[in-house]
């Protein structure tokens, strides 16, 4: 398994980045690498929740695994290739004055053996960029707003 965490501090406070992720399906909003995002049922907020988002010519969706409002948001993503056994991200939030620092952790799985591994670095090196982005975007989407 391979592992990848990125960290940008965020310009807002924690409740607004937090309602900013917590607004699940409308991810294509802030996230340049997303082109388009949608809910995938009327559910929407908590464990279970599902969106479907097009990056490019690729689709995957995203469940979410752990909703801790304020704090973590965690989720798997399906519809990559299959030699990907199971790909997750996680957000955590801390307080940092008046901004928030956003951490996205991406976990990834594709076998034990030495050429899997190889190729989750290579996955990992993928999605790190693509955290990159959207923690970029995060940042962008509250930049010059005034925060309370």
């Amino acid at each position: 398994m391979a592992s990848v965490t990125k960290t940008a501090t965020i310009p807002a406070p924690r409740a607004d980045v937090w309602a900013v992720l917590a607004d699940y399906g409308a991810i294509s909003a802030w996230a340049p690498n997303v082109d388009h995002s949608c809910l995938m049922s009327d559910q929407i907020e908590g464990v279970g929740m599902a969106r479907r988002n097009q990056i490019g010519r690729n689709t995957v969706v995203e469940t979410v695994l752990v909703f801790e409002p304020g704090d973590t948001l965690s989720y798997s993503i399906s519809g990559l290739p299959p030699v990907i056994k199971s790909v997750s991200n996680a957000w955590h939030l801390e307080s940092a004055g008046e901004h928030t620092t956003a951490t996205l952790i991406t976990e990834i799985d594709t076998g034990s053996r030495s050429p899997q591994k190889a190729i989750a670095k290579a996955v990992g090196r993928t999605m790190g960029a693509a955290s990159d982005q959207m923690l970029g975007g995060l940042a962008a989407h509250f930049a010059g707003k005034a925060h309370a």
